[in-house]
């Protein structure tokens, strides 16, 4: 069974830092794309940071570029994402998404063979 958890979500001040995790089992992990989405209700799906564990490398928004690091630790087939000076703008419902797809290709096209249930952030001002 393909399983994508989150962790790490919750209130954070503007400014501060927040990491965020997910646990992936059930898929080979090496062979897919892992991705933060995230949604803010009543609006559409913004594809975050990508990680591609075939060659490392990062792909990331213009919203979070120098703000967000996402980064994996294959042993524990874990993604993470780092966020640095938060925003208002960064309150959301952040989800976990695998892709067999490159990461440009899922960021333009959201579509992902898995996601997990997501994890909460709120921004304080």
């Amino acid at each position: 069974e393909v399983q994508l958890v989150e962790s790490g979500g919750g209130l954070v001040q503007a400014g501060g830092s927040l990491t965020l995790s997910c646990a992936a089992s059930g898929f080979t992990f090496d062979a897919y794309v892992v991705a933060w989405v995230r949604q803010v209700p009543g609006k559409e799906r913004e594809g975050v940071a990508c990680f591609s564990a075939t060659d490392g490398s990062t792909y990331y928004a213009d919203s979070v570029k120098g703000r967000f690091t996402i980064s994996s630790d294959g042993a524990k087939n874990t993604v993470y994402l780092l966020m640095n000076n938060v925003n208002v703008e960064d309150a959301a419902d952040y989800y976990c998404a695998a892709s067999a797809m490159h990461c440009v290709v899922v960021f333009t096209t959201s579509q992902y063979d898995y996601w997990g249930r997501g994890t909460q952030v709120t921004v304080s001002s």
